[in-house]
């Protein structure tokens, strides 16, 4: 099982497979789907995929003339891997001319998406494809989604705002007509294939594609999954996921608070000391790992994204209080985290407007 996307865009997977292991992620060519936006956006309009409108671009002067055809708001996206952090979404001229000058090499220029942004998580074998779970993740590293995006503060599953409805529509015109392509193209996707989706007036469209599980949301949705994690990738591999039985996950949301390094998404702080982990996990949290390392007897930051509280709950607002009591018993004086987790869902949830997943 393959987690982060630069192994699997390297050609991880492909490698393995010709040693004869079996491989829960794509090829190095069905991998395409997160490592090249481009690639993406021209197989989206090849294929009618709901999408934004975009122009690829290649350096600075291309990136300024294509600015002329958007307007602002407006989005810039590196072309290739960037962590998470390779989008600039400029809501002013001065914003977007900034990050056209910041483009050295290949990028896209993209229409802005008015709407919602929900996640969607499909299992593919190259020939089946089936929708798997949701979440909803906070890139922006402010309170109320403000400020530059990261790879991700947080995150909450399922999420209810991607009805059961929605979710039809956004697998038999985005997921599924993406799987059919790859084949087409002799190039099958086989593993989980997660779309960004931005739930607009017209319906889902793809923001982009990560062709992992990602990070936070894996924090949320495999602590819900109730089944056997390592048969049901295995099926994955060796293409039997149409034989492998329904899924089966907790009634419960789960919400991941991501504790950071101050500075994030800039430079981070790092060699911060880190405490009271095992005091938290011992009331009911799971702390995620992600940039942390052992110096001499302690354990010390060593990342942008530090840590990943998760915790469950009857609803979005108690996994949210649960999670939030658990990062207050964390000791991490140099870090930091968003205050606001899962607070669209919260608010309707509050006002009794929650989506129900059957809607």
């Amino acid at each position: 099982m393959i987690g982060p996307e630069g192994p699997l865009v390297e050609g991880f997977g492909d490698s393995l497979r010709a040693a004869g292991i079996a491989v829960f992620g794509p090829d190095k060519a069905a991998a395409r789907l997160e490592g090249s936006k481009g690639f993406t956006k021209d197989l989206c309009a090849e294929f009618g995929i709901p999408t934004a409108r975009y122009v690829r671009v290649e350096g600075t002067e291309a990136a300024r003339t294509a600015l002329g055809r958007f307007g602002v708001p407006v989005v810039i996206k590196a072309d290739g891997l960037a962590a998470g952090k390779g989008v600039v979404v400029a809501t002013t001229v001065a914003e977007a001319e900034t990050a056209a000058r910041d483009v050295t090499g290949e990028a896209v220029i993209e229409e802005f998406l008015d709407g919602e942004e929900a996640s969607l998580f499909a299992l593919s074998d190259g020939e089946t494809v089936v929708a798997f779970a949701s979440a909803q993740d906070h890139k922006r590293v402010g309170v109320g989604d403000t400020g530059p995006n990261t790879g991700g503060m947080g995150a909450y599953s399922p999420a209810r705002v991607l009805t059961s409805a929605l979710e039809r529509r956004a697998m038999d015109e985005i997921v599924r007509p993406t799987v059919a392509a790859m084949k087409a193209r002799g190039t099958p996707f086989s593993g989980v294939l997660y779309a960004g989706l931005m739930l607009t007036s017209e319906g889902p469209k793809l923001i982009e594609y990560n062709v992992r599980f990602g990070d936070p949301e894996a924090q949320v949705i495999l602590p819900r999954f109730q089944g056997d994690l390592a048969a049901l990738m295995l099926a994955v591999a060796e293409g039997r996921l149409a034989a492998f039985e329904p899924f089966e996950f907790s009634d419960d949301t789960a919400l991941t608070v991501v504790m950071a390094g101050r500075g994030y998404p800039g430079t981070p702080e790092t060699g911060g000391a880190i405490g009271g982990l095992e005091a938290t996990e011992a009331n009911g949290a799971i702390v995620f790992q992600a940039g942390t390392k052992e110096s001499a007897d302690s354990l010390v930051a060593a990342g942008g994204r530090v840590l990943g509280v998760t915790a469950l709950g009857s609803s979005v607002a108690e996994a949210r209080d649960r999670a939030y009591a658990a990062v207050a018993k964390i000791d991490f004086p140099s870090g930091f985290c968003r205050s606001d987790i899962g607070w669209r869902e919260i608010a309707r949830e509050a006002a009794g407007h929650s989506a129900p997943r059957d809607g």
